[in-house]
């Protein structure tokens, strides 16, 4: 490895942590008091290659700092390769592994830029694809309240049906059409979709949703920008991660640039209603902002109704300028203080900084 530079902290951490990060967009990092030294940026831990990778930057970080570390920090997913090489390591250093739930460690993060011990339990709103929950499902679309001892989740975005589990993440028009079924609109998806994708392949998902077979459900606001964007004719099927969110913020930051906001349901945080009507939209630029206006006033509604004065703003979908406008300018609107990451992404590849701030704080109180 490069020789290490370290990200300075407010406050130093009272253990010293290795934490191995996420599967997407991997990066790992040595958390040893105030100082953070972090791996280079792997991309995705889908292929042989990007594992062998992880492992030598692993190796390498270890010496290079030439700190051995108290705690491995890992994610709770027990299948994915980061989580089976945390542990493995800490196997081979007799040290504990530690498990930080994927969106508790999203919080974290800023929690570690702030110097926050987490004495306090913190508001967070964690937006992103998914991530394994405490309960064993999909999440990503989490209120949570968030100390060192752990989180609490205390609201989050209404579960969406993924029919044919991973694929709905490739092909939108499948999570739209779960929203058709959803609403007792099944008999849509066919005529819908068939020019698009083939008889057989929507006559197959309108099967699967039928009869309650492979799908899974999940909170992901990720997912909901799909459902959305595909509702409104943007995307049935995308090339790339995040494609289809793109298309529907590009579409409605056009539209408000030269239109005011539409009017807007009442706060809600399950969108199949509001999905449901972009399919009766004739303007899809306005569909897409009535989306994300929506979107953004029940998130912020429902951390008002808990009481929050601060909030954390993590995960991917904060990427997402004009979702991060407007739930900023709707938190000021009811006296809430808003925070996000400053010094890594807010996505996947800053997740270790809250995985090793929360582990050393987690392992400190027991």
């Amino acid at each position: 490895m490069p020789p290490l530079t370290a990200q300075i902290l407010p406050a130093p951490a009272p253990r010293t942590v290795l934490a191995a990060g996420a599967f997407l967009k991997h990066r790992a990092c040595l958390l040893h008091g105030d100082r953070v030294w972090w791996t280079p940026l792997h991309g995705d831990l889908s292929t042989p290659q990007a594992c062998a990778a992880m492992q030598t930057s692993l190796d390498g970080l270890l010496q290079a700092a030439g700190v051995t570390p108290e705690v491995v920090a890992h994610d709770l997913h027990p299948d994915f390769p980061c989580t089976q090489a945390a542990q493995a390591l800490a196997q081979r250093l007799a040290v504990p592994a530690h498990a930080v739930q994927h969106h508790q460690a999203h919080i974290g993060v800023v929690m570690a830029e702030q110097g926050w011990r987490g004495d306090s339990a913190v508001f967070g709103l964690a937006l992103d694809g998914v991530g394994l929950g405490s309960d064993g499902q999909a999440w990503g679309g989490e209120l949570l309240s968030v100390t060192a001892a752990g989180s609490t989740r205390v609201a989050h975005l209404a579960p969406l049906a993924l029919p044919g589990g991973d694929a709905a993440a490739r092909e939108p028009w499948r999570v739209a059409a779960a929203v058709l079924h959803a609403l007792g609109r099944g008999d849509e998806i066919v005529a819908r979709y068939a020019p698009k994708v083939g008889d057989v392949m929507a006559a197959g998902v309108a099967t699967l949703l039928a009869r309650s077979l492979r799908c899974p459900p999940s909170s992901a606001a990720g997912r909901w920008f799909d459902a959305a964007a595909a509702a409104l004719g943007l995307a049935p099927r995308v090339q790339a991660e995040a494609e289809a969110a793109i298309a529907l913020e590009q579409a409605a930051t056009h539209w408000l640039e030269v239109n005011p906001m539409p009017n807007l349901p009442v706060p809600s945080l399950d969108l199949h209603g509001l999905v449901g009507s972009l399919f009766q939209e004739a303007d899809p630029g306005r569909g897409a902002a009535r989306f994300h206006g929506a979107l953004a006033d029940a998130l912020v509604q429902a951390a008002a109704e808990q009481g929050a004065h601060e909030l954390v703003l993590s995960g991917g979908c904060l990427h997402n300028r004009l979702l991060s406008r407007l739930v900023n300018e709707g938190a000021a609107d009811r006296g809430i203080t808003c925070w996000r990451p400053t010094t890594v992404d807010c996505g996947d590849a800053g997740l270790a900084l809250g995985q090793a701030w929360l582990a050393a704080h987690a392992l400190e109180t027991c």
